[in-house]
């Protein structure tokens, strides 16, 4: 059983073995045909995909080019049709465009002719230019029609211009009438007041001509110049411009516009900008009190543009021309504030030594201005700020000199009291002006004298460093200025506009800057004159050898020189500069020449005798002349004590009357001066200095030595 069962069963196993053999080497090679698919068919699968998406688009190109080449097919075959009838079409229509080429033209030419009968302007010979004599001989005549006939065809000037609408020409023809009438009509009645327009109707023309009256004013008011340009468009508007147009020149909008408004919008640009310019600007107030009169113009110029929106010549809204005519008050500060600046500038560009004299008394008339109570409260200090006289308590009762805080007497340039008077003045108008005019014309005030820091030191520039008046009366110029700068802005604090008030109304940051302007000048004139002095010193041959004649009458012509230049100084600064500047400036001068001096004597290194006694003379002169300058003019006595106190003035005048004193002394009296270092001569000398004078004078001895062994 089991043999027989092993022999059934086996020949099952070996097939089935087979069949696992063939299995596995099947599955072997579905695995490579994957592998095979994943590597080459997909890719190739891919590509194919690509390749189909190009020629699909170069199919459709194909097929663009084809259609286009078919269209091009069929223009060549009819232009060759065309040419296979040698160009019989193509002639017609060139022979068809040149006709109405030349029928156009044509048309235009007596349409020009018919359009010159019907508007005629008889001008003068342009070579006549634009005077009033030859605007009184310009003419426009317009030519109109009986009334029969106008039954029967219409204006003539209605047909004409329709015709030139249809042509296209319209614009041009009324763009060249436009520039006519602005030129000779329009502008001259703007610009020349005496012009009238007149005007004569006769059976088939009007006629506009112009007749001269005297004028009453410089400028005509605008109300009579509105009157006339008015005359001249109701004219045109009746003679040649209230036309139907049959076929309407369209605009941009699509809306059909009249002749009036053709012709308007032509023109009113340049007309309004005209009646700005040389109208409207000159009858600008320049008084805050005639500002209320304006109010006629204003509504005269609304009426104005009224009438010409009526006759169609304007349309839309507001105009420039009523813009600037409402906008006076603007226009008035503007024009104020010119008016300041120009007056300031001229006054500013005159001359500088036509002086005044300034004395604590005098001041600038303060213009008169309400209390600061009566008016705005808003504008008033506070209770606080103010300080009552009968609050003011003082100990001892004793009061300040009204002329504490006064400028000293001086001389000052005219023109400048004149520009403090024009700051005053501005600044009063201000207080009374809307809060705009306000705030302008007080900026104006300080540009006026941001103007004058910056023009007058430029524009005389070459007068103040070659004129010593003129740099003295630049520096009271300065000062005085800057005086009034001080209180300027607090005077009328209360009384300006509120934003003003705050503390925005000052002069006082200008205070500084004047005060240096000033100074500079003089002190750079201080200087040339030093300059000068140790320029004519410099030919004194160093007061050496003055026992040679042509040595000591060098230096005495160096001496005299300087003192001729010191009294010339004195005569041009005395009655100009303040008593204590003046004194100031001349002692300083004069300090100059004897340092100068005493510099070049203590340097000597032998001083003979007779060298002695010439020394001497020469410091005597200056001694005695030098305080000459100092000497008050007859009218001026109060001042003598000041200008007799030389001393203070002149810092080397002790040190001075020392060395004349070693020129004419002997070796004790020296050693006596001297007094142990205690006495006058050590209060101006070193030791070193007084030895070197004893050697230069004394000749070597025993008392030479024991009198030089004191000195220490």
């Amino acid at each position: 059983m089991i043999n027989k069962k092993y022999n059934e069963f086996l020949p099952s196993v070996q097939s089935a073995e087979e069949l696992v053999s063939q299995v596995e080497g099947l599955c072997s090679n579905i695995d490579l045909l994957k592998a095979g698919i994943e590597t080459e068919v997909q890719r190739d699968l891919n590509v194919a995909v690509a390749e189909f998406t190009e020629l699909k688009q170069q199919l459709e190109r194909d097929t663009l080019v084809l259609s286009i080449l078919k269209k091009l097919q069929e223009a060549r075959s009819s232009l060759r049709l065309l040419e296979s009838r040698k160009g019989f079409e193509l002639k017609i229509l060139k022979a068809l465009g040149t006709e109405l080429t030349v029928q156009t033209q044509n048309m235009l030419y007596h349409l020009g002719e018919e359009w010159q009968k019907l508007a005629v302007w008889k001008l003068p010979p342009s070579k006549e230019g634009s005077s009033l004599e030859s605007v009184m001989h310009s003419e426009l005549h317009l030519h109109t029609m009986s009334s029969k006939e106008e039954e029967i065809a219409g204006p003539p000037v209605a047909s004409v211009l329709q015709a030139f609408a249809v042509l296209g020409e319209l614009h041009t023809k009324l763009k060249i009438f436009g520039q006519l009438l602005l030129k000779h009509i329009l502008k001259p009645l703007i610009l020349y007041p005496s012009l009238q327009p007149c005007t004569e109707e006769q059976s088939n023309v009007f006629i506009l001509r112009f007749k001269s009256e005297e004028p009453s004013l410089d400028h005509s008011s605008p109300m009579e110049v509105f009157d006339k340009i008015r005359l001249i468009f109701e004219v045109l508007h009746k003679y040649l411009l209230n036309v139907p147009l049959e076929q309407p020149v369209e605009d941009k909008k699509g809306c059909g516009v009249t002749l009036a408004e053709l012709l308007g919008d032509m023109i009113w640009e340049e007309l309004s900008d005209c009646l700005i310019q040389n109208c409207l600007v000159n009858s600008i107030p320049t008084n805050s009190s005639k500002l209320e009169q304006y109010i006629e113009v204003i509504k005269s110029t609304e009426e104005f543009e009224k009438a010409l929106k009526n006759m169609q010549f304007l349309k839309g809204d507001t105009t420039d021309l009523l813009k600037y005519a409402r906008n006076v008050n603007s226009h008035f500060a503007n024009k104020k504030c010119q008016e300041v600046i120009v007056a300031a500038r001229n006054l500013m560009t005159s001359e500088i030594h036509n002086t005044v004299k300034i004395t604590p008394d005098s001041c600038v008339a303060l213009p008169k201005l309400p209390d600061p109570g009566a008016g705005d409260h808003s504008k008033m200090p506070k209770a606080s700020e103010l300080v009552h006289n009968d609050m003011v308590n003082l100990e001892n009762k004793t009061k300040l000199s009204q002329y504490t805080f006064s400028l000293p007497t001086c001389r000052i340039s005219s023109s400048v009291e004149k520009l403090m008077e024009l700051a005053y003045q501005t600044l009063l108008e201000a207080t009374s002006s809307t809060d705009q005019c306000c705030i302008q014309l007080f900026y104006s005030v300080r540009n006026i004298f941001q103007l004058f820091y910056d023009v007058v030191p430029t524009y005389h520039k070459e007068n103040l460093q070659k004129l010593p008046q003129l740099a003295a009366i630049h520096h009271n110029n300065c000062m005085y200025i800057a005086h009034h700068l001080l209180t300027l802005g607090h005077q009328f604090r209360y009384r300006l506009t509120n934003i003003l008030c705050d503390g925005a109304a000052t002069f006082v940051d200008m205070v500084p800057g004047f005060r240096r302007l000033g100074m500079e000048c003089f002190l750079a004139q201080m200087r040339v004159q030093k300059g000068e002095i140790l320029e004519r010193l410099s030919s004194a041959r160093n007061f050496s050898n003055m026992d040679d004649e042509e040595n000591y009458c060098a230096a005495n012509k160096a001496i005299r020189q300087v003192l001729h230049q010191l009294k010339r100084l004195g005569k041009v600064w005395q009655d100009v500069l303040p008593v204590n500047v003046y004194c100031k400036a001349m002692g300083t001068l004069l300090n100059t020449a004897l340092t100068e001096i005493v510099t070049r004597i203590a340097a000597l290194e032998d001083i003979s005798a007779e060298d002695a006694d010439r020394l001497y003379s020469l410091c005597r002169t200056m001694v005695e002349e030098g305080p000459q300058v100092f000497t008050p003019l007859p009218e001026d006595d109060k001042n003598k004590k000041y200008q007799e106190e030389v001393p203070v003035y002149v810092q080397k005048w002790m040190t001075f009357k020392e060395l004349m004193i070693i020129l004419q002394a002997n070796l004790q009296e020296i050693v006596d001066q001297w007094a142990d270092g205690k006495g006058p001569l050590a209060a101006e000398f070193s030791a070193a200095e007084v030895k070197s004078l004893i050697r230069a004078l004394f000749q070597n001895t025993e008392r030479r030595a024991a009198a030089l062994a004191k000195i220490k």
